[in-house]
């Protein structure tokens, strides 16, 4: 049914499960995984001299994390002999991101974690994966 799983991942703990439903899921379709995480530029600011870390550091602990929670997804699928591409976006918008990944990468279903908030939290935090559940023309498979 699809062919290229589009799995996000922010690195959190049940992002981190949903990369073995993922996985799993690719692997009973003979389907390949484009794995990607979404990182926010460095922030610059006109109104303080003052940044708490440098733009050097602030790239490399990024990349570093980064490529932690791709390793994640490059491990999965090499154990269920699944083929994992992967991908780092910056963005300030991972929504966004996502969804203009998923074209890119000519993924036909994104498949992600949702953190399941609810009321006031849902409105204060926001939720990425509602954003991508409203705004994109792929399929979207929450994984909870």
């Amino acid at each position: 049914m699809f062919k290229k799983i589009l799995l996000p991942t922010d690195g959190s703990e049940l992002s981190d499960k949903a990369i073995a439903g993922a996985i799993q899921m690719a692997s009973t379709m003979g389907a390949s995984v484009v794995g990607m995480t979404v990182v926010e530029p460095y922030s610059y600011s006109s109104l303080s001299e003052y940044r708490p870390e440098s733009f050097d550091d602030y790239e490399a602990r990024m990349e570093q994390a980064a490529r932690e929670r791709l390793a994640k997804v490059e491990a999965a699928g090499k154990t269920a002999g699944v083929t994992v591409t992967t991908s780092v976006v910056k963005s300030f918008s991972p929504y966004e991101a996502i969804i203009e990944a998923c074209g890119k990468t000519g993924c036909d279903v994104i498949f992600m974690a949702s953190h399941g908030r609810r009321g006031l939290n849902a409105l204060l935090l926001g939720s990425e994966t509602q954003k991508v559940l409203t705004h994109s023309t792929v399929p979207v498979m929450v994984y909870r």
